[in-house]
């Protein structure tokens, strides 16, 4: 299916650390995750084992919500979570 990613998502993206690479391969093999308002939703931790705002983290969690238009994938935004995680569905932070 092909994928759309929203201007307004590459934006928030950029602004918390995520790259399009990344939004991409989270929509195709990340793991499914709640969302509200009929979007869905997709998960996936990535190492990170780096400094983000001076501060070290292990692993980035990158969120991707979407909807689906006419057979094409729409994002809709995308939240980036810095920390570590012991499994990789792990829903909380």
């Amino acid at each position: 299916m092909e994928i759309q990613i929203d201007p307004h998502t590459l934006e928030r993206a950029e602004e918390r650390g995520a790259h399009e690479d990344e939004i991409e391969d989270v929509i195709q093999t990340g793991f499914p995750i709640e969302a509200k308002h009929r979007r869905l939703g997709k998960a996936k931790t990535y190492e990170f084992k780096r400094e983000r705002h001076h501060k070290y983290y292990e692993q980035k969690r990158v969120e991707v919500f979407y909807i689906i238009e006419a057979n094409i994938i729409v994002t809709v935004t995308v939240y980036v979570f810095y920390g570590k995680w012991e499994r990789e569905n792990e829903h909380s932070l």
